[in-house]
Order: C-alpha cells, then sequence, then structure tokens
C-alpha cells in the first residue's frame, strides 16, 4: 500500500455506506450485484464511453466481460472500500442496477481526489442530477477539500 492509499482518508473518518436521493441510491459495490451490474454496464458500453470522465479510458472494455471476470472486478472494488483506499457505489433503483460512482486517490495527480460516475443509457437524465447530489455530498460529508477533488462536470 502506497503512502496516498494509506492517508486517502482519516483514520476516525466514518465512511458513509449509503445515500439516499431523489430517484436513487448508492451502496457499496459488491459480489452481490454481478448480475445487474454486469447486464447495467455491458448494454450501456458507448454511452458510459460518452459521458465526462470516461472518455480515452479502457473501462468498460467494448468487448464486454465474462460474469466471472465481472465478479472478481467486485469483489476487488468491495475490498478496497474495506481496506478504504478507494470507494465504489453502486447505484440504484430499487433493486435494479442503474449506475456506479468512484471515489479513489488520483493515479495522475497525488494528493488529489479522482471522482468518476456512470449511469445506463435509458437513465441518461439522472447523469446530472447525480452529478449534483454528489458533488454536495463530497463537500458536505467527505473530508476532501473542494479544490483537490477532480469530477468531471456535466
Amino acid at each position: 500500500m502506497n503512502d496516498d492509499q494509506q492517508t486517502f482518508v482519516p483514520a476516525g473518518f466514518e465512511v458513509p455506506r449509503t445515500l439516499e436521493a431523489d430517484g436513487f441510491r448508492l451502496e457499496p459495490l459488491g459480489e452481490r450485484h454481478n448480475e445487474r451490474d454486469l447486464a447495467a454496464w455491458s448494454g450501456s458500453i458507448a454511452h458510459i464511453r460518452a459521458t465526462p470522465g470516461f472518455g480515452g479510458g479502457n473501462w468498460p472494455p467494448p468487448e464486454g466481460m465474462s460474469p466471472e471476470a465481472n465478479r472478481a472486478d467486485l469483489v476487488r472494488h468491495a475490498r478496497d472500500f474495506e481496506a478504504r483506499t478507494a470507494f465504489t457505489y453502486s447505484m440504484l433503483d430499487g433493486d435494479e442496477v442503474i449506475g456506479c460512482l468512484y471515489i479513489h486517490p488520483s493515479r495522475a495527480a497525488p494528493g488529489r481526489v479522482q471522482v468518476s460516475s456512470w449511469v445506463r443509457a435509458d437513465r441518461a437524465p439522472l447523469d446530472a442530477a447525480l452529478y449534483r447530489t454528489v458533488s454536495r455530498w463530497l463537500r458536505e460529508v467527505w473530508p476532501f477539500e473542494a479544490g483537490r477533488i477532480d469530477y468531471a462536470p456535466r
């Protein structure tokens, strides 16, 4: 573990487990979401790649993933969450996965926080609401200085 990961959130900070908002809720991403998560992103690859913050990246893979590979990815995200080194949330409407939120230390700029999110193509109107809600949540609840958060505007 590197120094950025060790100090990503202070030892006494209680990481939020949920966020309830109008039209969606966030909860930590985990293996239990596998089938619904895979269906959500694999049906919206072009839309996600066009979302601010994802352009030019290598995710999601255009060829998709097997359920087993997706499960392994979700297990890794859950492990990072529990280790407090990165925080990934499923965006849900009821039990339906409709998007995802990632909060992690920036690889490109140590000391900065990289935030990205996506919604399914059929839920595109929620993207701006997610951005506004999460931006406010990060300012009001999380221990990050606002000027150190990189989250592409909608």
